[in-house]
């Protein structure tokens, strides 16, 4: 797994979102960027966290950031997974995981006593200039929003 680091250059990615169209990071120059990284559509977790995303959505452009959701998961079921929960944000669609290793997510992880390697969820705020900020590795899924926001 790759390291990233606070004040790292944020790696520039090139993918297709839900509807198959083009995202890259330079697509958020001047802007604020959450970008999280989740296991899978549909897991409790993993909505619990996109439904706090959410429902916190218009603060958090208010206060100048995007939102951008990440994983191995195809167009059509981050469209099911939008269309059943209301999401207002993009959903990168990584099944080659090209994203997910640039940002160094996958890997080794317990669950339930077994070992085996998946995508880590973790966040990474990157500034208007392309630049890591902050990286939230332990994210408590009810709290996203909160931590970002956090000093």
């Amino acid at each position: 797994m790759t390291h990233l680091k606070v004040n790292d250059k944020a790696p520039d990615f090139d993918a297709v979102d839900q509807n198959g169209e083009q995202i890259r990071l330079s697509d958020f120059k001047g802007k604020k960027l959450i970008l999280y990284f989740y296991p899978k559509d549909n897991t409790p977790t993993c909505t619990t966290e996109a439904c706090n995303y959410r429902d916190n959505y218009n603060s958090l452009l208010k206060k100048g950031y995007d939102v951008v959701g990440v994983s191995a998961d195809s167009e059509k079921k981050h469209q099911n997974f939008i269309a059943k929960f209301d999401l207002p944000f993009r959903l990168i669609s990584d099944p080659e995981k090209k994203v997910i290793n640039a940002y160094g997510v996958f890997g080794p992880k317990q669950f339930m006593g077994k070992i085996s390697d998946s995508i880590h969820r973790e966040t990474f705020l990157i500034n208007e200039e392309g630049v890591i900020e902050k990286i939230i590795e332990k994210v408590k899924s009810k709290e996203a929003t909160a931590q970002v926001l956090e000093d």
